[in-house]
């Protein structure tokens, strides 16, 4: 038995707000019935001043997942569509009195949710689990969860373990095959956190300190992404701000290797070692 809050028991037994909103502002629905929760957000919001003046929902879960729900159509009514964009997983189990460990993805679905029909009402591109290919790759095939998911959660709940990335994503959770990919991801983020207290730490690198730099970013971070796709790449040299690269494997054939060291590796590299750094590949 779950040992949940007196607030959690109330938003459970008495839930706020269910429902749906004619002709809402903003709508979004996340998660599905056949991985056990899922969660319709309706809001309506006031064009003028860009407040949030109502919210319902419907949720198919557990109590959590109603809570949480609930909680969050009580936290969003009043607020500005920024102020209430703002609001975190931690946030909405925080407001709850807390969640049990093994119930923080209902928390990281209401934020998931809301973030969503924020993005639909601005005409905004966002993508979710049901844009796994616009998202990432799929990972945990039993519930449809994303590296880039996965990755973000870990990011901002500082997570360090498998069990801890299952409670907040349910990643693992069924028959899991994925916790080996789980360890390796977890293994990237804590690497690049790392490297990014490592630059803090160091200003003014020299060649060498950058060199060694790239070549960790390009082993803990880069290349685990890459093998993904069957692929990777290794540092030829370092010519002053000029990083030079060669792709291995399907990546040296790949027809999207281009756009893959424009828009993942050298941005990359820019974030953990130096912004003035361009990546070419040779």
């Amino acid at each position: 038995m779950w040992d949940y809050t007196d607030k959690v028991t109330e938003h459970f037994l008495n839930p706020m707000n269910v429902g749906e909103i004619e002709n809402a502002d903003a709508e979004a629905m996340t998660g599905s019935i056949v991985c056990g929760d899922a969660l319709k957000l309706t809001l309506k919001i006031d064009k003028e001043t860009d407040i949030i003046t109502d919210a319902k929902f419907k949720t198919f879960g557990c109590a959590s997942a109603i809570a949480s729900s609930s909680i969050l159509t009580e936290m969003v009514k009043g607020k500005t569509i920024d102020q209430a964009k703002a609001i975190t997983n931690k946030d909405i189990a925080d407001e709850l009195g807390g969640l049990p460990e093994e119930k923080m993805h209902c928390s990281v679905m209401g934020m998931e949710t809301l973030e969503l029909a924020i993005a639909n009402y601005r005409g905004e591109v966002i993508a979710n689990d049901d844009h796994e290919h616009d998202e990432g790759a799929i990972i945990c095939k039993c519930f449809g969860i994303t590296d880039t998911k996965i990755e973000r959660t870990i990011r901002e709940n500082n997570l360090t373990t498998v069990d801890e990335v299952t409670h907040y994503t349910k990643a693992g959770g069924g028959c899991g095959a994925c916790k080996m990919d789980l360890e390796d991801i977890i293994s990237k983020v804590l690497a690049e956190k790392d490297i990014k207290a490592k630059i803090k730490s160091n200003t003014n690198l020299t060649t060498i300190q950058k060199i060694k730099m790239i070549e960790e970013a390009l082993e803990s971070v880069i290349n685990p992404a890459l093998k993904l796709d069957g692929g990777s790449c290794k540092l030829v040299d370092l010519d002053g701000n000029n990083v030079l690269i060669e792709f291995k494997g399907a990546c040296s054939h790949c027809s999207s290797s281009s756009k893959t060291l424009k828009s993942f590796v050298e941005p990359k590299i820019q974030e953990l070692v130096h912004s003035d750094l361009i990546v070419i590949e040779v």
